[in-house]
């Protein structure tokens, strides 16, 4: 492959400065995405943290669609820099990884590129995973024992079910069946809190244990509507077993 001429050198560096100052007065124009100002003053709001985490979420995600350009673009300019460095030190055109001539063809489709093809760092797609997801799984993130069969505890999981009672955005109002009541909105609203047997949250004894009563509660109709117990007792408030 013939090397480039000083004349296909001089064509790429001049498209390289017209590219570097064609994306550094984009940035100026548009104050980098709008990144000069925090998002208080943008979206005037006087705290981003409100009640409601969905009312700052359209404005948030644009946030972060912003800082992503802005990061390609001062990729963009980095890479354009390295290139017309290795220009001026007459290392432009070969291939940083192999040493090969890079063709002609692919320096005017990408004159900041450094690499032929074959060995182009743009071409390894990436497996990483943000670290932020190591607190994800398993839900609740590393505050969740659901895994630990051991272990009845207060948890994660526990915490989001106390901040939940107070209210999400998943109403009663979006389900079809309209009679549904809102706890049962909940993240796992049929779990039993407090004892492990749907029977014992109307059982009781006395202070020594002997003696077992039955108390007449709403879980007491509901366990016997489901079928689960035998309706053979008085409906009196309590009685001894």
């Amino acid at each position: 492959m013939k090397p480039l001429t000083k004349q296909a050198v001089a064509g790429l560096r001049n498209q390289l400065i017209e590219d570097r100052q064609r994306i550094e007065q984009k940035l100026i124009d548009n104050e980098h995405y709008g990144l000069g100002d925090s998002q208080r003053v943008l979206t005037g709001e006087l705290s981003p943290i409100d009640n409601h985490p969905g009312d700052l979420a359209t404005e948030t995600y644009e946030r972060g669609k912003d800082i992503a350009l802005l990061e390609q673009d001062e990729l963009h300019l980095a890479r354009i820099d390295e290139a017309l460095e290795a220009m001026n030190k007459g290392e432009y055109g070969l291939c940083r990884s192999c040493g090969a001539a890079i063709p002609l063809e692919r320096l005017q489709a990408l004159p900041e590129t450094l690499y032929c093809v074959e060995h182009s760092p743009q071409r390894d797609e990436s497996h990483h995973r943000p670290v932020e997801e190591e607190f994800l799984n398993p839900p609740f993130g590393r505050s969740s024992m659901d895994e630990q069969s051991s272990y009845a505890g207060f948890d994660g999981e526990d915490a989001w079910q106390i901040v939940e009672s107070w209210g999400n955005s998943n109403t009663p109002a979006l389900a079809e069946d309209t009679d549904i009541e809102y706890e049962k909105f909940m993240i796992e609203a049929d779990e039993n809190e407090g004892f492990v047997e749907s029977y014992e949250s109307f059982l009781a004894t006395d202070i020594t244990g002997t003696h077992v009563s039955v108390v007449r509660s709403r879980k007491y109709r509901q366990y016997l509507e489901s079928g689960e117990g035998d309706p053979l007792l008085e409906a009196e408030t309590n009685e001894e077993v």
